[in-house]
């Protein structure tokens, strides 16, 4: 055979035109997903979302190994692939172009079919275990298809495109010395892996084509899979266990960090964070103890001077009642006897007696106030009929005339009809003083909940006062900072729906006028039990009293609110 110009083929036509398609197909997945980039960031964070720290610290880890490991393992597992496939096949093709050589040049121009096969015999024993098909015209101008294995390697096994390739005369020139070349191919008969091969002697002689298995080589390839697997696993596994170190060594101190907060939001001043090591997290907790410190010292000042005015104002209240008791029994006098005074000094007198009920609600009020901010007001609970007490409080009051109850018999709720009563005469003196009649007071139930709702027909109460209505000393208009009402009223009727479990909202009403809607439990045993319990825990004893509170008086229980 002579020439020395042999060249080879890669893969086959088809192969490549499937390559062709999947990467088609990929980049049109990629555009669809590229369409919508925004949507999967948002399923992404809404996903991440659901996972705590630790667990997220350990996917991105595992993520970032498997990543890595899985890269790592395809770019060895191609590389060994592609160096075991081209030494097997350079070693076989090698070796048969020098047989074919060498076992064809003795045969004939014409040779017959038994010298064909005993030439592909002596070609197929070989130390590459590959089978040889020869093939060239005879003596009876018949052509002879000799195979070393007729069971294995026939023509048909060959594939078209490869002979296509083998049977074509190329230009001999500069660029190309020999007319015929060595082609190959990788084909899979029967679920195994061949290497066919192929030839024609330059020069003149047969075409000989070769067979060879790959199965050694994908068993080899198929262990090298399995080890770059387990490998992958256990970098999986050991990226895992280092996810969970770090997740130690980092979000443990973020844990007590957090369970700090918690407590000192809880009110646990005292709560300070154990600080080992100079790193950053070291200087978080740092930071976190002195701001705690800082935050107990501020406590304890706001606290001192809190308990200081209540002292203060608890203290100066007592110490008013006794002149004030002396000096409202004179008034009575003096009111009693205004007939016959002078009516140059009548007008004084009335004006003191006026201004001695008004200090003396006054003082009422602060020791009210001063019950709640101590924690001391409790609840004396019993079965009321709100229609009767709604009719009582509104009789005591001489209201009748410009009240309208809207309330039937028989709506019968465990509470403090005191504390009730108060609530009452608070909310119907502010809509008779601010709202003017005629007032409505309507008494439902809703559910295991006591409805009442004060209606008025005045102007309504204007948006920016509507927030502050329940403030203390809150008045409407700065103008007349010395109204009637102290600005206690709607705060203290406030803190006895409160005490009660319930609650009073202000509204305007469409019709016109302010409604304001008072809401208790039925049934405040529970809430007054539970408030007992805290009273024990405190020390105090549970004590209760029965002082009186506005309303008791004469001329108290109305609106401590002004409003324009």
């Amino acid at each position: 055979m002579s020439g020395t110009g042999w060249t080879r083929h890669s893969e086959q036509r088809g192969e490549q035109c499937g390559a062709r398609r999947a990467r088609g197909r990929r980049r049109t997945e990629l555009s669809a997903v590229s369409d919508e980039p925004g949507r999967a960031r948002g399923w992404a964070a809404g996903l991440l979302r659901w996972f705590s720290l630790r667990l997220r610290l350990m996917l991105v880890f595992g993520l970032v190994a498997l990543t890595a490991a899985v890269s790592a393992s395809a770019i060895a597992y191609w590389l060994n692939r592609d160096a075991v496939l081209t030494r097997t096949q350079d070693a076989a093709l090698d070796e048969f172009r020098k047989s074919l050589k060498d076992d064809t040049d003795p045969l004939p121009s014409l040779p017959t079919c038994s010298e064909l096969r005993e030439a592909a015999g002596r070609m197929a024993d070989n130390t590459q275990k590959y089978e040889v098909l020869l093939i060239t015209r005879t003596k009876d101008a018949g052509s002879c298809p000799a195979a070393s294995d007729k069971g294995l390697f026939t023509l048909d096994v060959v594939p078209s495109s490869l002979r296509r390739a083998v049977d074509q005369r190329r230009q001999v020139d500069k660029g190309n010395t020999a007319p015929y070349h060595l082609y190959w191919q990788r084909i899979t008969l029967g679920g195994t892996p061949y290497l066919v091969g192929g030839a024609k002697v330059n020069g003149g002689g047969p075409t000989g084509y070769m067979l060879k298995s790959l199965d050694t080589e994908r068993q080899d390839l198929n262990s090298l899979a399995w080890s770059l697997g387990i490998a992958t696993g256990l970098a999986l596994i050991g990226a895992a266990l280092l996810a969970q170190a770090a997740a130690a060594t980092v979000l443990r101190p973020v844990q007590r960090l957090g369970e700090a907060a918690h407590r000192l939001g809880e009110g646990h001043l005292d709560t300070r964070l154990r600080v080992s090591g100079s790193d950053e997290l070291a200087n978080l907790s740092h930071t976190f103890n002195r701001a705690a410190e800082r935050l107990q010292k501020r406590v304890a000042e706001l606290s001192a001077r809190e308990a200081s005015s209540r002292r203060f104002v608890a203290d100066m209240s007592h110490e008013l009642r006794t002149p004030l008791t002396a000096i409202t029994a004179v008034t009575e006098v003096l009111e009693e006897e205004a007939d016959s005074l002078d009516p140059m000094i009548a007008p004084a007198v009335q004006l003191v007696v006026s201004e001695t009920r008004r200090l003396n609600d006054l003082v009422e009020n602060l020791m009210e106030v001063t019950r709640f901010d101590a924690g001391t007001a409790r609840l004396v609970l019993d079965d009321v009929d709100v229609a009767d007490q709604v009719t009582a409080c509104v009789d005591a009051r001489a209201w009748l005339d410009a009240v309208e109850l809207d309330a039937a018999r028989g709506i019968v709720a465990r509470l403090d009809p005191r504390r009730l009563d108060v609530i009452l005469a608070n909310l119907i003196g502010n809509a008779l003083k601010h709202g003017g009649s005629p007032v409505r007071v309507s008494v439902r139930t809703d559910g295991d909940e006591l409805l009442i709702k004060v209606r008025d027909h005045g102007p309504g109460i204007p948006g920016d006062v509507l927030p502050h209505v329940f403030d203390r000393f809150y008045k409407a208009s700065a103008s007349r900072p010395r109204s009637e009402g102290s600005g206690l009223g709607l705060s203290i009727a406030m803190e006895n729906a409160h005490i009660h479990g319930g609650d009073i909202s202000a509204a305007n009403s469409p019709e016109g006028g302010a409604v304001f809607t008072l809401r208790l439990p039925m049934d405040t045993s529970r809430i007054a039990s539970d408030g007992a319990e805290d009273e024990d825990e405190r020390g105090d004893g549970g004590a209760r009293r029965r002082d009186p509170g506005p309303g008791r008086s004469k001329g108290t229980g109305r609106n401590e609110e002004d409003r324009p």
